[in-house]
């Protein structure tokens, strides 16, 4: 069982849609108990971070998330997802991330030509042996739409990059933890093995079964 946490964010349906598409059986919840149950939980997002984490807050779950990836089990950050799992956006200063990952939510800086926010298909390029682009060719183009990018502090986390105006850390893992700047749910055939990947991982030790 798969839980999507459920916190009001955008492209809750569209992840919960391309897992049942894979036949995994997904649960949309926001209850501590079915959260903390599930063999892997993924944590979409679509919005600002100043509202996310006001209503992560909200419903009581920033200590549910932490309690989650304690444990172990296999959790996947998506879009807003990913930069929640970090300390701070430069999106709403002073607002606390989870602080889960290290480093810093930036603005993308504006470059003549490209367009912010960044709507559209970008090329990958994969490195540091990530589980989830097991199978991903170098190269492969999947979906962005953001205006605010990560730069992670510990490098060897980062398993793809892309460029928009700078070099954008567009996906990461650590032990447990993964996460995609980009929307796998809406990136076609390779986005769907990326899901596919992740739901291939063994519950409590972020290892492939």
């Amino acid at each position: 069982m798969i839980g999507i946490i459920d916190y009001d964010a955008g492209n809750i349906k569209s992840v919960e849609k391309a897992l049942q598409y894979l036949g995994q059986e997904t649960v949309v919840s926001r209850d501590p108990q079915v959260l903390l149950k599930a063999d892997k939980v993924i944590l979409p997002g679509v919005g600002s971070f100043g509202d996310a984490m006001e209503n992560l807050k909200k419903y009581g779950l920033v200590p549910v998330i932490h309690e989650i990836v304690e444990k172990g089990t296999p959790f996947l950050g998506i879009c807003l997802g990913l930069q929640l799992l970090f300390e701070s956006s430069d999106e709403t200063p002073g607002v606390e991330g989870l602080g889960i990952l290290k480093g810093k939510i930036l603005r993308i800086p504006p470059s003549p030509g490209l367009k912010i926010p960044h709507m559209g298909w970008n090329s990958l390029h994969i490195q540091n042996s990530g589980r989830l682009f097991k199978g991903i060719p170098e190269n492969t183009y999947v979906y962005f739409v953001h205006s605010y990018y990560l730069q992670a502090e510990e490098e060897e986390i980062v398993k793809a990059t892309t460029q928009y105006s700078t070099c954008i850390h567009a996906s990461v893992e650590k032990g447990n933890v993964f996460a995609c700047q980009f929307h796998p749910e809406k990136s076609s055939r390779w986005g769907l093995k990326i899901l596919e990947n992740f739901a291939a991982l063994e519950s409590g030790t972020g290892k492939e079964a």
